[in-house]
């Protein structure tokens, strides 16, 4: 059997999507409560959060450029992994209170993001990311993505989402994007 570098850099990069998944999946989270979630898109999944990357772009003028650059990312991209989490508390309450506020249902009535949330997010997204490049793809955490992908709610409730579109090719087109 052949079989083209084409499609073995593609098959790379799918096995590689799903293993980033499982990393961030298992990355610790705070009080052990699991409020992640992750998507791989390709296809035409992937095109239409490109498209939505374009909407958006366009809707802020010459301040959106960046996300018309990053949806040509996509595009050249052969997989993208969403990683979002839930804004939910924690219910730690007078425990806590590093998100300022004197409990649980103090910050939820304020519409205020409990602190452990992003935590979580960044800590999924840095093992993800690591799994990645332990996988030789080129990868980049974008929000321009994850902005997209709330957008169109590829994650249910969960909004606060990050991308990481994923390739294999000579030079990676995540950086020297001008």
């Amino acid at each position: 059997m052949f079989i083209s570098s084409e499609k073995a850099e593609e098959q790379a990069v799918l096995n590689l999507a799903y293993a980033v998944c499982a990393a961030a999946r298992t990355a610790p989270k705070a009080c052990g409560i699991d409020q992640t979630d992750t998507a791989v898109l390709t296809g035409e999944d992937k095109d239409r959060v490109a498209e939505e990357m374009r909407r958006i772009g366009r809707g802020f003028g010459d301040s959106g450029a960046f996300f018309l650059r990053d949806a040509d990312n996509v595009d050249k991209s052969t997989a993208v992994v969403l990683v979002g989490c839930a804004y939910k508390t924690r219910g730690l309450n007078r425990l806590c209170g590093l998100c300022g506020f004197a409990d649980c249902a103090a910050c939820d009535a304020a519409g205020a993001t409990c602190i452990f949330a992003p935590m979580d997010l960044g800590i999924a997204l840095g093992s993800a990311v690591a799994l990645a490049a332990d996988g030789r793809a080129d990868n980049r955490i974008m929000f321009t993505i994850g902005k997209a992908a709330a957008s169109l709610g590829l994650l249910g409730d969960h909004q606060m989402i990050m991308g990481i579109p994923l390739s294999v090719c000579g030079k990676s087109p995540f950086f020297d994007r001008g």
